[in-house]
């Protein structure tokens, strides 16, 4: 499942991301986690440690074991934008899946490919037979809220101080969409 998104300026390629690119994915994740480090949980030092093997590993057994996806946005040969979504892991919990790592590069956002990566996710979960995906956005975070609503996601709680960064607490709004 890929799709073809063309916006003004160049096409932009959605897709699974596959082992091979697995040094992208990682050089993306880490300049998500310098750049919003509120908006994110994972820690950048820890993340940086990890070498482009260890997520070469990490979507070989997404894709072989369909536990998840990590869906990448590709444009002028490099990669823009990323969502992960990982399914239940036991039978109980397999109707349901949490996107994580949701990001765009800024001089890419605002035409749609957060959007675009999402539908990804969500096709990818559907074909699976999960039906409904959950993610939580830190509530300072107005334009992830915005276009995650726009994307049908839907308010269903608050996580008090779910993140500290530099010993500021910050609450998450909980989210989900029947898929």
């Amino acid at each position: 499942m890929s799709q073809l998104k063309t916006t003004p300026q160049v096409p932009i390629s959605i897709r699974p991301a596959t082992p091979d690119d697995a040094a992208a994915v990682r050089a993306l994740r880490l300049e998500a986690l310098t750049q919003n480090p509120t908006a994110f949980s994972a820690d950048v030092t820890a993340t940086a440690a990890e070498p482009p093997e260890a997520w070469a590993a990490r979507i070989a057994r997404y894709n072989q074991e369909q536990a998840g996806v990590i869906c990448v946005a590709e444009a002028s040969g490099g990669l823009v934008g990323m969502a992960g979504l990982v399914c239940g892991h036991w039978p109980k919990t397999r109707h349901r899946a949490d996107i994580w790592g949701v990001y765009v590069k800024p001089e890419w956002r605002n035409r749609g490919i957060a959007e675009a990566l999402l539908a990804e996710c969500a096709g990818w979960a559907r074909e699976r037979g999960v039906f409904m995906a959950l993610l939580g956005v830190v509530t300072i975070n107005t334009p992830a809220i915005r276009c995650y609503a726009r994307c049908g996601f839907q308010v269903y709680g608050i996580d008090p101080k779910t993140l500290c960064h530099d010993g500021i607490y910050y609450d998450e709004l909980l989210m989900v969409k029947y898929l």
